[in-house]
This record gives C-alpha cells, sequence and structure tokens, in this order.
C-alpha cells in the first residue's frame, strides 16, 4: 500500500463521515438510523476513544474497526433518497477551501486556556 492509496482512503473515509453527518440531519432519516448515525459521527470527529491511541495496536484498532463498521450499517440502513440528498451535500461540503484562519484562531484559543490550566494546577501545586 502506497502513501497515495492511504490518501485516497483517507478521504473516502472522510467523504462517507460527511455523508452520514448530512443523512443524520435529514427529516425523512428513520429515528433508531439516525442515533446510529449520530453516534458514529460523534464518534469519529471526537478527540475521546473508547481505548486510547497511545496504547499500542488497539489504540488505533478500535478507530480502524468501529468507524468503518459503523458507517457501513448506517448506509444500508439509510433510505436511498436520503443517500442521494447527503452525498450531494457531502460532495459539495468537502469541496469548500479549508480555513485556516478560522483554525488558527481556535488553536490558539485552546493554546490559552491549556496555559491558564497549567497555571492553575502549578499554583495548586505549590499553595
Amino acid at each position: 500500500m502506497n502513501i497515495n492509496s492511504l490518501k485516497e482512503q483517507i478521504r473516502k473515509l472522510k467523504l462517507h463521515t460527511l455523508t452520514v453527518y448530512f443523512a443524520a440531519r435529514d427529516p425523512d432519516m428513520p429515528i433508531l438510523v439516525r442515533l446510529l448515525a449520530i453516534s458514529v459521527t460523534a464518534y469519529a470527529f471526537s478527540p475521546i476513544d473508547l481505548i486510547p491511541d497511545f496504547i499500542p495496536v488497539i489504540g488505533y484498532l478500535d478507530d480502524l474497526v468501529i468507524i468503518p463498521l459503523g458507517l457501513a450499517l448506517v448506509i444500508r440502513f439509510t433510505p436511498p433518497k436520503v443517500m442521494e440528498s447527503a452525498r450531494l451535500k457531502a460532495s459539495q461540503a468537502a469541496d469548500r477551501p479549508v480555513n485556516y484562519l478560522a483554525a488558527s484562531i481556535f488553536i490558539i484559543i485552546w493554546l490559552f486556556f491549556l496555559w491558564i490550566f497549567t497555571r492553575w494546577l502549578f499554583d495548586l501545586y505549590n499553595a
């Protein structure tokens, strides 16, 4: 497996995740499938994992199994009309340019809060 193939697989996984996200927002989506779709997309975009990534091998294994399996289940049980609409919205969203300025602002805000938290812990420890 070369690097270009891996990048293509990651791009497809991102597109499928966006598709499931847009499908979950559709009012014609069955409620149980919607709940599954919300759960899968929340887990995919969440920085918190069932098994932390710092645990060798199995830390990443849960991401490689749970997310694709959940996406496949949602895609399987979603009505075709909803999937087609969601795929169209996902492809339009994936083609949008990334706003690096907004990302930089959020990173700066998170670093600021991390600095405040670290100072608080330091003051608490030295008190």
